[in-house]
């Protein structure tokens, strides 16, 4: 059943266009990530599905029902926001249960579900505390336990971990999916993070200057981007782009790039493309383009080596530790067969 649907909802402030045409279908209990740089309507998208925003066009439904004049109380969601919006003065039990008390529910029956609550986020211990005297992560779990405690049919985050430190960071994204797997609660989180996007989705939808550029899975987003503007913005090391020509030839289909031929899938077309060239399918041997080192990156588990070659500049991400001193000379080998094609001048991938 889906849960949340969006259907052609543009937005705009003014002449000003923020969201255009966005179609999204989340399903009941799935996890979805609106992703993007700042300025790419993800967060107004947001705002509409809670109805904090209004719509200037197109239709949003929760559980098959339009919601577009219903106000955020009636289309029973709750959210999360960044900067945790904490009463200071109340302790971590009021704070989760303020708004069952603002339904005027009974105090054993908020008592009961606050405690419930408390438990799933490990929170039991901190009721008798105010915000001041918890850390940045804990603070965090009680806005989420304070929105958890509504019982909502769907969960919004809106870039709830921007605040906390790296390894805070990564903590709370494993907390939250692990939360979302022992509760099911359908959820559209907001992030500029593709790291954070990958690893707790279900599914991903990159946005792009108020347009969604694709919505599919991690893996699909990462292996078959649909545009250019997706497979830069998804990986780390970031993809590597060079300008080609595809052209055919007895042997087969090649692309030139500078003075080198790269083997491409005969199913391309002959002109101008884009090549994108991930770093984890360019290995260092006794074979491949020559290239020289410029820069050598060990990050625990791999290493990045930037390599300057005919074609520019290129990354390659090794397993484990790699000894190179800059100006090294290298040969480097691009797997044919993960080459990614775009068009040169739209941006779509071929």
């Amino acid at each position: 059943m889906t849960a949340v649907e969006l259907r052609n909802v543009s937005k705009s402030f003014g002449s000003h266009p923020v969201c255009r045409d966005v179609n999204l279908a989340v399903g009941e209990g799935e996890f979805v990530t609106l992703l993007g740089s700042s300025g790419c309507g993800k967060t107004t998208t947001l705002n509409m599905i809670a109805g904090l925003e209004d719509a200037s066009s197109g239709d949003i439904l929760m559980n098959g029902q339009r919601v577009n004049d219903l106000s955020p109380v009636q289309r029973d969601v709750a959210m999360v926001f960044q900067n945790y919006a904490l009463y200071p003065h109340m302790t971590v039990a009021q704070n989760i249960g303020f708004t069952l008390k603002m339904r005027r529910l009974a105090a054993a029956d908020i008592r009961a579900r606050v405690e419930k609550v408390a438990a799933s986020l490990e929170l039991s211990a901190l009721l008798e505390r105010l915000p001041a005297q918890l850390s940045g992560g804990q603070q965090q779990r009680v806005a989420i336990g304070r929105a958890l405690v509504r019982e909502p049919r769907v969960f919004l985050f809106d870039e709830p971990f921007s605040n906390l430190d790296a390894g805070l960071r990564v903590r709370m994204r494993a907390e939250v999916k692990e939360l979302h797997q022992r509760l099911g609660v359908t959820s559209v989180f907001v992030t500029h993070d593709q790291e954070e996007a990958m690893s707790i989705s279900d599914r991903i939808a990159v946005m792009n200057q108020g347009v969604v550029e694709q919505f599919g899975t991690p893996e699909e987003i990462y292996s078959q981007p649909a545009s250019r503007t997706v497979a830069v913005f998804i990986g780390n090391p970031r993809i590597e782009l060079f300008p080609g020509t595809v052209a055919r030839t007895a042997d087969g289909t090649f692309c030139r790039i500078g003075g080198v031929s790269l083997a491409l899938d005969p199913r391309h077309a002959e002109g101008e493309v884009e090549i994108g060239v991930r770093p984890e399918h360019v290995r260092l041997g006794e074979r491949g383009i020559p290239a020289v080192v410029r820069m050598v990156q060990p990050v625990g588990p791999a290493t990045h080596v930037t390599l300057d070659w005919e074609g520019g500049s290129l990354t390659a991400s090794q397993p484990g530790f790699v000894r190179l001193a800059p100006g090294s000379a290298v040969r480097a080998e691009i797997d044919p067969a993960q080459l990614l094609v775009f068009d040169r001048k739209t941006g779509r991938r071929l």
